[in-house]
């Protein structure tokens, strides 16, 4: 069994400038996973630059809410909501709430800095 609590995850910002804290990624961890897992922050009023990934990503929204930008189509979302994206699309969340707008981050096969590529606005 295992069990890693987010308090204990170290914050960062991605390079699409979200706040993020990693889960699980198999590059880190003995778990035999194919995913990476991550929390995912945007602050009330700011948005993610927009990317792309080689991989397939979801997002599960838990809290705030939100506009998902995945090419040309915008979708508003909120908790409860989850968005799929599939590989090299390009992909952008702005957080349209008071609050920040949470989320995971489920990156199939698992994230790596050479498989995204981030735009300017």
């Amino acid at each position: 069994m295992f069990v890693k609590h987010l308090k204990d995850c170290k914050e960062f910002v991605a390079g699409d400038g979200s706040i993020l804290r990693e889960l699980l990624h198999p590059d880190k961890t003995a778990l035999k996973i194919r995913y990476s897992l991550a929390h995912a922050k945007v602050p009330a009023g700011q948005r993610t630059k927009p990317h792309k990934l080689k991989s397939c990503e979801v997002y599960y929204i838990i809290a705030g809410q939100g506009l998902m930008h995945i090419d040309q189509d915008t979708f508003e979302v909120g908790p409860g909501c989850a968005a799929c994206i599939r590989p090299h699309t390009l992909q952008f969340i702005e957080n349209t709430g008071n609050s920040d707008l949470c989320f995971l981050c489920i990156v199939d096969p698992a994230w790596q800095k050479g498989d995204e590529q981030v735009f300017d606005r």
